[in-house]
């Protein structure tokens, strides 16, 4: 599960994905309810990005709180499950640019930050969902999103994640051949993207604060 990243550069995201420049500012790093960059498919085909809530907020929310839940959609059940299945069904695919990501780390007995990245070490987009939110109170447009995540049992770097006893789960990383198949996807298709990195595509090193 992935609670901490650290998003990519300003202008890294406006080269790379060939956006407009980003009008709002942004943490280093990541956390569920913090704003973060997102990049989806507009309606005129092209990828914009948008100022976005970390931890998709579904529609019928009443206030933004469910976002602290939120963060990570598992691929299995995110059809079916009430806070994630109509930005599923709607194909509300976006891409969420990072630099890495952190997961704790639990073999020298207890929890240690690891920081995971690209074995080259390059930025790297992994797949989510998104929704719009309208305050109730305020009318206020409020953009989120979630991370899909895999199994990824016995994963040699994935697998190192997280207390012995837990699932091992992962983020998929969406290559920049398939950014547009991603966000154009249609669901039954979609499913095809939703795997856990090559072995030799990440590393993780330990991060502690």
């Amino acid at each position: 599960m992935c609670t901490n990243y650290r998003p990519s550069a300003r202008d890294y995201i406006r080269e790379h994905f060939g956006t407009l420049a980003l009008n709002f500012e942004y943490p280093e790093e990541g956390y569920p309810g913090y704003v973060a960059p997102m990049i989806r498919r507009a309606a005129s085909g092209n990828r914009e990005v948008l100022a976005a809530r970390f931890g998709l907020i579904p529609p019928w929310a009443k206030d933004t709180k469910i976002s602290r839940n939120t963060y990570n959609a598992r691929s299995e059940t995110v059809a079916e499950k009430p806070s994630y299945r109509s930005a599923w069904r709607r194909g509300q695919y976006c891409l969420v640019p990072m630099n890495s990501f952190y997961e704790p780390c639990y073999e020298s007995g207890k929890a240690v930050r690891w920081r995971i990245e690209r074995t080259d070490r390059k930025p790297f987009a992994v797949a989510g969902i998104w929704e719009r939110w309208v305050d109730p109170g305020t009318g206020e447009v409020v953009h989120s999103f979630s991370m899909l995540t895999v199994n990824a049992d016995g994963h040699p770097v994935m697998g190192r994640m997280h207390r012995p006893e837990d699932e091992k789960r992962s983020v998929v990383i969406v290559e920049p051949g398939d950014y547009d198949g991603w966000l154009g996807a249609p669901p039954p298709a979609a499913v095809g993207f939703l795997r856990a990195p090559a072995d030799e595509e990440i590393v993780a090193v330990a991060a502690p604060r």
